[in-house]
C-alpha cells in the first residue's frame, strides 16, 4: 500500500509540473569560440547578436559584445574565463550588460557586475539598471546654480564647483590626484551628497588606501566604491565607470544628490585601446581607436543637474586624468579637457616644492565660475586669483636677486602668506566657516606682520576657537554660505586675537 501511495503522488506532481510547465518551442542561440586569450574572445555562429548584447560561455562566464562582423564577433571576458578554450560552446542572452541599484549598495565595495568584493553579504538591490543609458535631455536640465563644497580653500575659493557639474582632476602622476578626490569625498560627511568612487585600473593597495581615509575620516555608510581593480580583467576595467554612473543616477533621479569620481580614465582609455586593438578595429591616433573621444563624452554627459520637474536631483562627475611629464596636451588629457566644465591641474614641480595640493591656479578653471560660489566666499575671492597670479610673476622676478622697492616687497610677503593659507594637509577638509576666516585675515592684511613658520598656528588656533567662540556665527556661514557684516566684525576680532599672542619677528 506505501508503494501504490507513493506512486500516486509521484504521478500526481508530475501531472501538476506537465500542466503548468512552458512547453512552447524556444530558440536559442549557440555559437562556438573560435579564439580566447588576454581578455577577449572571437566567437562564432552568432548572427543575430547585436552590439553590446551579454553572452553567456559553458562555464558561466559573462562576455559583452563589442565588436559585430559577417563571419564572427569579438567580445570581451567580463571574468577571468580561465576554463574557456576553443570550440567551447557560447549562447546569446538577449540581454545588455546590467548593474544592481539602490540603497543596499551604500557603505559597500561592490565589483562593476554588483558582486560583493569587501568581504560582507550579497548585494540587496532595488533593481538592475543598464549600464549604457541616454544622458537627460537640453530640457530636463537646471542651470548649475549650488555649490559643492571640496574642503579644500584653493577649489573652493579660485575654481569653484557646482552640483552638476563636470570638473576635470588632471596633472602627472604621484602629484596627489586621488588624495584631492578622496579629499572632497571626505568633505561631503556632513551634507547630503552620496558618494561614488570608480576605480579603474588602480591597485588594490590604493583602493584600500582611499577606503580606510573614508572610514577614518568621512561618511563611509554614504558611499560606494566600484572597483575594476589592476588585476581584473581588461572588460571589467572597461566596464566599471558605466557601472558606477549607473548606480549614482539612481539616487540622482530620486532627487538627491550624488558626487562619482573616476579614477582614472587614462587607465580606462588605455583599456579601450587594448581591447579594440585585440579585436582587430582599426586604430587613430596614438594607437587609439576612433571613437574613444565618444566613449568618454557619452559617459561624462550623463552628469547633470535636472530640473524640478525631474525631481531636482544632481551628478556631480569629477574625473581623473594623467598626463606624462607635464603636458596636459595629450590626447586624452585635451579630449577630457574639452568635454567637461572646467579642470584642475595639480603641477609637479609644485608638489616638489612642498605645496600642497599642488593646484597651479593660472592653469586652473572652473567654467561655471562664481556662479556656484558661496556667497561668504564669493565676496573676498573676487581679486584673489588676480592677486595670486600676479604675486607668483613678482616673485619668480625676485629670484634673480633684482632690487624691489617696498610696494613689490609687501605684495610679494602678503602673497607668501596668500599660499601659505592655501596650503593644507591631507585627509582634513576645512568647513566653510573655517575658510571664510582664514581668507578674511589674509585679505583684511592680519597676517602679513606675521611669520611664515606661524602661519599653521594661526589656522590651529581658528579651527579651535570658531566653534567654541563664535558657534552661531560658524553654523550660519556653513548653512547659509553668507556673510553679514555683523558676522564679518566679530571674526575680524577673533582673527585679531588669535594673532595678538603670536609675536611676529624677521621674516624668513
Amino acid at each position: 500500500m506505501t508503494l501504490e501511495r507513493d506512486a500516486a503522488d509521484f504521478i500526481a506532481r508530475a501531472r501538476a509540473r506537465l500542466e503548468t510547465a512552458d512547453l512552447r518551442p524556444r530558440l536559442r542561440q549557440i555559437g562556438r569560440v573560435e579564439e580566447v586569450g588576454d581578455g577577449v574572445a572571437h566567437v562564432s555562429g552568432l548572427p543575430a547578436t547585436r552590439l553590446d548584447e551579454l553572452l553567456r560561455f559553458e562555464d558561466g562566464t559573462l562576455g559583452l559584445a563589442m565588436r559585430i562582423g559577417e563571419a564572427e564577433l569579438g567580445c570581451i571576458l567580463l571574468s577571468e574565463g580561465s576554463g574557456i578554450r576553443a570550440g567551447a560552446a557560447v549562447e546569446g542572452t538577449g540581454e545588455i550588460a546590467r548593474v544592481p541599484v539602490g540603497p543596499g549598495l551604500l557603505g559597500r565595495i561592490v565589483s562593476p557586475i554588483g558582486a560583493p568584493l569587501d568581504g560582507g553579504p550579497a548585494i540587496e538591490a532595488e533593481r538592475t539598471d543598464p549600464v549604457e543609458r541616454p544622458a537627460p535631455a537640453i530640457v530636463d536640465r537646471d542651470l548649475v546654480t549650488e555649490p559643492l563644497l571640496t574642503g579644500i580653500t584653493v577649489i573652493d575659493a579660485m575654481i569653484p564647483l557646482g552640483r552638476g557639474q563636470r570638473g576635470l582632476i588632471v596633472g602627472d602622476r604621484k602629484t596627489g590626484k586621488t588624495t584631492l578626490a578622496s579629499d572632497t569625498i571626505i568633505n561631503q560627511r556632513d551634507s547630503d551628497v552620496i558618494c561614488v568612487y570608480a576605480a579603474i585600473g588602480q591597485k588594490a593597495s590604493t583602493v584600500a588606501r582611499v577606503a580606510e581615509a573614508v572610514r577614518a575620516h568621512g561618511a563611509m555608510e554614504r558611499c560606494i566604491f566600484v572597483v575594476g581593480a589592476a588585476d581584473a580583467p581588461p572588460g571589467a576595467q572597461w566596464l566599471t565607470p558605466y557601472a558606477a554612473c549607473s548606480i549614482a543616477e539612481y539616487f540622482r533621479d530620486r532627487g538627491q544628490h550624488a558626487l562619482l569620481i573616476f579614477d582614472d580614465l587614462t587607465k580606462h582609455a588605455i583599456t579601450y585601446r587594448q581591447l579594440s586593438l585585440l579585436l582587430r578595429k582599426p586604430p587613430g591616433r596614438e594607437a587609439y581607436p576612433g571613437d574613444v573621444f565618444y566613449l568618454h563624452a557619452r559617459l561624462l554627459e550623463r552628469a547633470a543637474k535636472l530640473s524640478q520637474e525631474k525631481a531636482g536631483g544632481s551628478l556631480t562627475a569629477l574625473p581623473i586624468a594623467e598626463t606624462q611629464a607635464g603636458n596636459p596636451s595629450a590626447f586624452i588629457p585635451t579630449s577630457l579637457i574639452s568635454i567637461t566644465d572646467g579642470q584642475v591641474y595639480l603641477e609637479p614641480k609644485l608638489f616638489y616644492e612642498g605645496q600642497k595640493p599642488a593646484v597651479n591656479v593660472g592653469m586652473s578653471v572652473s567654467r561655471v565660475g562664481a556662479k556656484t560660489q558661496a556667497k561668504a566666499i564669493k565676496s573676498l575671492a573676487d581679486s584673489l586669483k588676480l592677486d595670486y597670479a600676479q604675486f607668483l610673476e613678482l616673485e619668480v622676478f625676485t629670484r634673480f636677486g633684482s632690487m624691489v622697492d617696498e610696494r613689490t616687497e609687501r605684495k610679494i610677503a602678503h602673497g607668501r602668506r596668500l599660499r601659505a593659507i592655501l596650503a593644507q594637509p591631507e585627509y582634513a577638509p576645512l568647513p566653510l566657516s573655517l575658510q571664510v576666516a582664514l581668507l578674511l585675515a589674509v585679505a583684511d592684511g592680519c597676517l602679513d606682520d606675521l611669520p611664515l613658520s606661524l602661519i599653521p598656528e594661526v589656522r590651529k588656533r581658528l579651527a579651535e576657537r570658531l566653534p567654541q567662540d563664535l558657534p552661531r556665527a560658524a553654523r550660519q556661514i556653513d548653512e547659509t554660505g553668507a556673510l553679514s557684516d555683523e558676522t564679518r566684525r566679530r571674526l575680524l576680532t577673533l582673527i585679531q586675537d588669535c594673532v595678538a599672542g603670536l609675536a611676529p619677528k624677521a621674516d624668513d
